[in-house]
């Protein structure tokens, strides 16, 4: 978890979002190359759990803009002493709180507001050919979500359980 320290007064607030000497300082030393952003338009939208596998494999830095979200990240990495583990946050506009997502990790977004919007940092660029998805309800994570049946696209409704995926992953 990265917390930004926000400076507020009568006009709002100010905070630095990202500033690289700082994360390399507390072990992330990665070059972001992309940034994302997603609006999700109904509370229960889930997205996920999404993964570009190697050579490109992602690093994410997370955070929600408008609204909140459950960030989720789960081990891929095969032989992983935390394999199949899982972890979970509340992003909100309001907490300012940030996710750090190693490569590695799959990771799910679910939308716990009538909307919310998502801006991600990443340390690969977006590749098709190396992205993937494991199935959200996977009973071998277990992830214990908000909503029981959330909105889902067909490539994440249909997504391959951990176990079937295409994960090149392993633990070193």
């Amino acid at each position: 978890m990265i917390e930004p320290k926000p400076v507020a007064d009568e006009r709002g607030w100010f905070a630095e979002a990202y500033r690289r000497s700082d994360f390399v300082r507390n072990g992330i030393p990665f070059a972001f190359v992309q940034d994302n952003h997603s609006l999700s338009t109904a509370g229960g939208t889930l997205r996920g759990l999404n993964f570009q596998k190697n050579p490109v494999a992602q690093g994410k830095l997370i955070r929600c803009l408008v609204g909140e979200t459950f960030d989720v990240a789960v081990d891929i990495r095969k032989g992983s002493p935390t394999f199949c583990r899982w972890v979970s946050v509340s992003l909100s506009a309001e907490n300012h709180l940030m996710l750090w997502i190693p490569p590695g990790f799959a990771h799910g977004i679910l939308t716990l507001t009538s909307s919310a919007e998502v801006a991600y940092k990443v340390t690969q660029e977006f590749s098709q050919h190396h992205d993937r998805v494991i199935r959200w309800n996977d009973p071998t994570i277990g992830i214990n979500w908000p909503f029981s049946y959330p909105v889902l696209s067909m490539k994440d409704r249909d997504a391959p359980f951990l176990n079937d995926a295409d994960n090149n992953f392993v633990y070193k």
